[in-house]
């Protein structure tokens, strides 16, 4: 799973998820990606489970790039224990997603192979999702989260 090889601090606050993605909004890299249309936490587990379901189910053909990185600590207080003592140890990462987002991206392979892929990895993700695809290369930046 995915997390990061060292940060500065080891806790972070909780913070909040306000707007829309300002950046990674846009296709970059393949021709065919997920956009998250929902502001939430995802897991490098979450992450993980989407990237395996979009391997298999592309039988391990064209490209895949992972366009979200969790970097934030959640941290977890011990089961049964008082209040106080200070703040929680370290427990997972997470990747602060906003709506906009794009999640995966997918090349080198037939739109209704990616669709299909796309759409197993929509199912591990805690957001709704719209896949998206530049139908043609002249198209640079696709249509807007909002379907305006």
């Amino acid at each position: 799973m995915l997390s990061p090889v060292g940060t500065r601090y080891r806790k972070q606050h909780r913070g909040r998820m306000k707007g829309v993605s300002a950046r990674g909004n846009h296709i970059c890299f393949g021709r065919f990606a997920l956009k998250a249309l929902e502001p939430a936490w995802v897991t490098s587990r979450q992450i993980e489970a989407g990237r395996r379901a979009i391997t298999r189910c592309a039988r391990r053909g064209g490209r895949i790039w992972i366009r979200i990185f969790p970097d934030k600590p959640i941290t977890m207080r011990p089961a049964e224990t008082r209040m106080g003592a200070g703040k929680g140890s370290p427990e997972y990462w997470v990747s602060v997603v906003k709506p906009g987002r794009v999640l995966h991206e997918m090349d080198g392979i037939p739109e209704y192979v990616a669709k299909a892929a796309m759409r197993l990895a929509a199912h591990k993700m805690p957001v709704q999702t719209r896949f998206l695809a530049l139908t043609s290369p002249e198209i640079i930046r696709p249509v807007d989260w909002q379907g305006k």
